[in-house]
């Protein structure tokens, strides 16, 4: 299940700059303590970063441009964890540094622990929300999942793999947009520029909703929307239905929007209810 809480990233992992004034800062000292403690084999990178093998791997080593899958514990050096993930999608080139560095000494099915000193986290200022103190060492118990070259690629895998999965019968365009039609309908058929309405349920690969209509719908034009959308309702006659699969690509794109992240792909339950 891949989960695209992105806000959690905005928060935990990605660079930032604002914080406590005055951060109490945890040393080199305190992280070779925690080793000692905790009885762990760990090796030391000339950046300073710590980590722990459990098991390299066998397939692709990432790079640190590339898109991966990771599954993750992230806790405080007193045991505290801030949160959890399984199968999340990082792109590694904005990501902290020691999380960077990190991911790149796994291949691909490998696993181990992460122990990142604050200058390769968050500074002496912590994260902008200030739910990590300036000075704050980090620690990731992680697993390499998959990495990709780009999100092109993983969107396409990802939605191979999800089509697989669900046992869908699905078709692809060549703008990348997958659809399966369970009714086609046989009513009108819209056009790029008509007015529509349409029931419909968004949701991520993981299946988490992230909007939804009543039965009744929404009215809008398919001018006026993302062009997975334009594409994909004209593929319906009015009382048809069925699911789109969208790439980012035609979606919100890089960057994302609102709750929706850069790089996500999107599943649409639709009813196309009427051409207006």
């Amino acid at each position: 299940m891949k989960s695209y809480l992105y806000l959690f990233f905005s928060i935990f992992l990605f660079t930032s700059c604002a914080g406590d004034d005055s951060p109490t800062f945890e040393t080199e000292a305190d992280i070779l303590e925690y080793i000692s403690e905790n009885n762990l084999n760990a090796t030391k990178t000339n950046s300073g970063l710590y980590y722990v093998i459990n098991n390299e791997g066998t397939e692709t080593r990432p790079t640190e441009n590339d898109i991966v899958e990771v599954d993750y514990k992230a806790y405080f050096l007193d045991g505290t964890i801030y949160d959890e993930r399984e199968s999340v999608i990082l792109d590694l080139s904005i990501v902290i540094d020691g999380l960077r560095e990190g991911v790149q000494l796994l291949k691909e099915g490998g696993d181990g622990t992460l122990l990142i000193p604050y200058e390769l986290a968050f500074g002496e200022t912590g994260n902008s929300s200030g739910t990590i103190a300036g000075g704050t060492v980090l620690i990731f118990e992680i697993k390499l999942k998959a990495s990709y070259p780009d999100y092109e690629t993983q969107n396409e895998t990802s939605i191979l793999k999800y089509i697989e999965d669900n046992n869908l019968n699905a078709t692809r365009t060549n703008s990348g947009l997958y659809y399966v039609v369970n009714n086609e309908g046989t009513g009108t058929q819209p056009t790029s520029t008509s007015n529509v309405t349409v029931a419909y349920k968004g949701y991520f690969l993981d299946g988490t909703v992230f909007d939804e209509s009543d039965s009744s719908g929404i009215s809008f034009g398919l001018n006026q929307v993302i062009s997975g959308w334009t594409e994909g309702i004209r593929l319906f006659k009015e009382g048809g239905d069925g699911i789109l699969l969208i790439p980012y690509t035609l979606g919100y794109g890089i960057n994302g929007s609102g709750s929706i992240p850069g790089g996500a792909v999107l599943v649409f339950d639709v009813k196309l209810i009427s051409v207006n």
